[in-house]
């Protein structure tokens, strides 16, 4: 009875929306001018520059923007000097906020639990000119400290004003910032810091017990200075190893302030930035990048952007990534303020905030952010999730305005009112104004690009670049309304296809060339640290330009704008010969709501796959109930036979709809404490406990 319902109803609502298209057709085509919109669409993006038999040349056709050519003729080359320039032009305008923690308080929970929850009050802002004026004082006050220029300062922190102000600090004495991901394991933590001969190092209060192990791993180490707790204080230093002074971020000020020793400005070629990769493919390799380097990205992102007056940005993803650093760099060139947050205060319902309290997104409001597809696709689940917990008329109302919606965007139309009626909702959980995100880190899956962007009514971008390219590489503009794809080169920036014969990825390929991407440009590093073996084999120079070779496939459109679909060392060879792309196969398993995360191993010595799965907290229980199985812990519904076969097939009709051959299914061991694996590989689907 259900069905005949929905169908009613959705024809009626089929018949009605036609009736209004009618009539309010000719505003919108008025106000949307969606021919010029179209014509913007199908713009060539990049052109052919240079072509052999096994590779092709492509440059985007971006031209230098008005804030661009100001950059060159202002001499705008190091990132000290783009924060003096800045700091002059914009002297008092808001530059860094942080909100401010006014108490920690305990928080009874449903289930008897007694929680932390922070009581938060507004955003307090610094200007431009204070920011330059700290971070001048903390520059002079690790000189002090006896930190020279050239020797290398390792940042180790959650991101906050205080990291950029800091990294700045280190920008105008010529100290190379050396960045590690504050996620890492402490064996990464202490490679990265004895590879780079570091012996002062920052970190954030919070992180600071870590070293109390990591000391015993890094004997250099002679100094660590720490951003302090808004609430907690360091009561004592009891537990870090004999010999290391602790210091706290507010005295280097101080000594700073009252020291007359002035700055060392770097020069273009000078290594400003030593960033260390995740490392999750083996050790962290630690990437040199030039102030020339960040500069031509700085560029290039500000040639992508267009900021409009009013926009304020929320920074939230880890400053120990480029990617982060200089898109926050821009918006504070450009005069967009940025608003600093973490995950568990970003929105109302997160960890950290008490009931009845606003996330950091309600308060700041921000238009703009970036993200990774992680993400991204945590939020499109949670969308998904929400929309089946309906009853049948909202979910009714919402399916028929998401495919409504879908429609009108391909043709070029906005569609405001239902954005208003149906959408508005998504949009206030990050604050009710955002209206740009730009996505890297990863390919994005079209499927999540397409659903973000119509629940959310932002336009989102997805970009491509590595920590080698200095993040930049190509970058979808805001005309295009394709998902999918990463967009065009950035201008300065050549992107080659070359053949890679072994995958059979060819730039003869038909309909479009294929093959391996090699970025080249001023934005291209000058190598791993400490390490000339890797350096050679993955960076060379031709005809005085500067080359990386990424390692992934991509393939290019007619309109010179490139996806990524595969990645060499992402392909496994198995037993029988086959390549299987690791990558695209978690990327597509990942949108299955039952998915919290997973892996997927491959060995060359097997025909088949291993997916490591963790399912849902949230949504096995769910799953569960729906099978009549209920009074269960997560843990007793992980073991039990019926849910292990019911999650079994759900991942099967999945793999199927994502194009995977399943040739058998079959539950391998119990399923341990919440997790499971799951292997699609040439089709095949398997459950099983993680140690294998």
């Amino acid at each position: 009875m259900e069905g005949i319902a929905f169908n009613f109803a959705l024809s009626s609502l089929k018949v009605i929306s036609f009736v209004l298209d009618v009539i309010t057709f000719p505003i919108y085509f008025i106000l949307d001018n969606p021919l010029e919109a179209k014509r913007k669409a199908k713009e060539v993006r990049a052109t052919i520059i240079d072509r052999g038999p096994n590779y092709i040349t492509f440059r985007g056709k971006q031209q230098p923007t008005e804030f661009h050519i100001e950059l060159l003729e202002n001499g705008i080359d190091t990132m000290s000097k783009m924060l003096d320039y800045c700091s002059k032009k914009r002297k008092n305008n808001k530059c860094l906020g942080t909100r401010e923690v006014l108490a920690e308080e305990d928080e009874l929970q449903p289930n008897g639990k007694v929680y932390k929850k922070f009581v938060l009050g507004d955003y307090k802002w610094q200007s431009y000119e204070e920011v330059n004026t700290l971070a001048t004082h903390f520059g002079r006050g690790l000189r002090e400290l006896g930190n020279e220029p050239g020797k290398n300062v390792v940042i180790f922190s959650e991101t906050r004003a205080e990291w950029m102000i800091a990294a700045h600090g280190l920008f105008k004495q010529s100290i190379p910032l050396v960045t590690i991901y504050a996620t890492l394991g402490d064996e990464a933590i202490a490679h990265g810091i004895n590879e780079t001969e570091v012996s002062t190092v920052i970190t954030s209060f919070e992180l600071l017990p870590k070293f109390k192990q990591i000391l015993s791993l890094t004997p250099q180490v002679k100094t660590i200075i720490y951003i302090e707790d808004q609430l907690k204080k360091l009561d004592d230093t009891n537990g870090f190893k004999n010999g290391v002074t602790i210091i706290k971020y507010k005295d280097v000020l101080e000594k700073g302030r009252n020291s007359n020793i002035g700055e060392v400005a770097p020069t273009k070629d000078d290594v400003a930035i030593i960033m260390y990769t995740s490392g999750s493919t083996g050790i962290p390799k630690g990437v040199m990048l030039q102030h020339k380097n960040l500069i031509a990205t700085f560029k290039a992102f500000c040639d992508l952007t267009r900021m409009q007056d009013g926009d304020i940005m929320m920074g939230y993803l880890p400053l120990a990534h480029v990617f982060e650093l200089l898109v926050e760099s821009v918006c504070m060139c450009m005069g967009v303020p940025v608003g600093y947050s973490g995950p568990l205060t970003l929105i109302d319902s997160a960890s950290k905030i008490k009931k009845g309290s606003k996330g950091d997104a309600t308060v700041l409001r921000p238009t703009f952010m970036t993200a990774v597809p992680l993400i991204l696709d945590r939020i499109a689940k949670g969308i998904h999730d929400k929309v089946e917990n309906m009853n049948f008329t909202t979910r009714l109302l919402f399916r028929f305005a998401y495919e409504y919606k879908l429609k009108w965007q391909k043709l070029c139309f906005s569609t405001p009112l239902v954005d208003r009626i149906v959408f508005s909702k998504v949009q206030k959980i990050i604050g009710g104004r955002l209206r740009l995100i730009i996505s890297g880190g990863a390919p994005l899956t079209a499927e999540t690009q397409e659903q973000i962007k119509t629940c959310m009514c932002i336009s989102l971008l997805q970009g491509y670049g590595l920590t080698e390219t200095t993040s930049s590489a190509t970058c979808q503009d805001e005309y295009d309304p394709t998902f999918g794809r990463i967009g065009p080169p950035l201008s300065g920036i050549d992107i080659k296809l070359v053949n890679w014969e072994e995958g059979n990825y060819l730039v003869t390929d038909k309909p479009n060339p294929r093959g391996e991407i090699v970025v080249g440009g001023e934005n291209i590093s000058i190598g791993y640290y400490k390490k000339p073996g890797n350096t050679k084999e993955d960076f060379f120079e031709e005809n005085g330009r500067r080359w990386f070779k990424t390692g992934d496939i991509g393939e290019v459109d007619s309109d010179g704008v490139f996806r990524i679909i595969d990645r060499k060392k992402d392909l496994v060879k198995l037993q029988a010969g086959e390549y299987i792309s690791l990558g695209k196969v978690e990327s597509s398993l990942k949108t299955l709501p039952l998915v919290e995360n997973l892996c997927v191993y491959g060995d060359s010595t097997k025909n088949f796959c291993v997916a490591l799965v963790v399912p849902s907290l949230d949504e096995l229980p769910k799953f569960a109930e729906r099978l009549g199985i209920t009074g269960k812990s997560f843990e007793e519904l992980c073991d039990d036979e019926r849910v292990q076969k019911a999650v079994t097939q759900q991942l099967a009709e999945h793999g199927r709809k994502c194009k995977y051959k399943p040739l058998f299914l079959k539950p391998l061991h119990n399923i341990t404490v919440n997790r499971c694996r799951h292997p699609p590989v040439d089709g095949r689907f398997l459950i099983a406990d993680p140690l294998w």
